[in-house]
């Protein structure tokens, strides 16, 4: 069983590390393209829990689940047999960096939403990961044109490290909210705090609006 505070106590600690290489809360970067306390990296720094879980192309499966008409469940044969589409976007993590031009390739997450059915009532959705991670965002969130559900960035497929076979990337949102090992999205009436939500992170993660820890309001 994973120790849980240590782990946290863990990435608590290198996020406060890493942050001293970004720029201080409200400065800006002479890239218009980078939120405010953020420094532009090349390179593909890995966060994670310290888990990483025993999933790959033959064991992967997705399921979508809850206020649904038609509960989704995929496995990787069906999912690659999906319209598969390429985004060009940017991507801001909260330990301030930010990587701009990240080129993914998957399935976008709106056609999954919809080919389920969200019900009327359904307004928020809960990420759920293969290392017991979860994150939550608001169902309009996941509509949008350059949130996908991807298996490759730069025409690699993703490495296990960076949440492969399959993660979620939500470009307009800090990247903790991008789940990686992607197991399941349930479609709910009530938002529901996920994994660093209710340890103090920001429940909506606007990079533009530094909305880092719930204390935040924008700077």
């Amino acid at each position: 069983m994973p120790d849980w505070k240590k782990i946290v106590e863990s990435k608590i600690a290198l996020a406060a590390k890493t942050k001293l290489s970004g720029l201080k809360p409200g400065k800006k970067s002479d890239n218009e393209r980078i939120p405010a306390g953020q420094k532009q990296v090349f390179n593909f720094p890995v966060l994670d829990l310290g888990i990483t879980p025993n999933v790959n192309t033959s064991n992967w499966k997705l399921r979508i689940f809850g206020l649904v008409e038609n509960e989704v469940n995929l496995d990787w044969l069906a999912f690659r047999q999906l319209a598969q589409v390429r985004d060009i976007s940017d991507f801001h993590c909260v330990t301030r960096w930010s990587q701009l031009d990240m080129d993914w390739e998957g399935v976008l997450a709106r056609d999954l939403i919809l080919q389920a059915g969200p019900l009327k009532h359904a307004r928020h959705v809960t990420l759920y990961s293969y290392d017991g991670y979860t994150t939550n965002l608001p169902l309009e969130a996941l509509l949008d044109d350059d949130v996908i559900i991807a298996h490759s960035v730069h025409g690699k497929p993703l490495t296990a490290e960076h949440g492969g076979p399959v993660r979620m990337v939500v470009p307009k949102r800090y990247a903790w909210k991008s789940a990686k090992w992607l197991k399941a999205i349930e479609l709910h009436v009530d938002d529901r705090p996920g994994f660093w939500e209710v340890r103090g992170y920001h429940n909506d993660a606007d990079p533009w609006l530094e909305q880092r820890f719930s204390e935040d309001d924008g700077l």
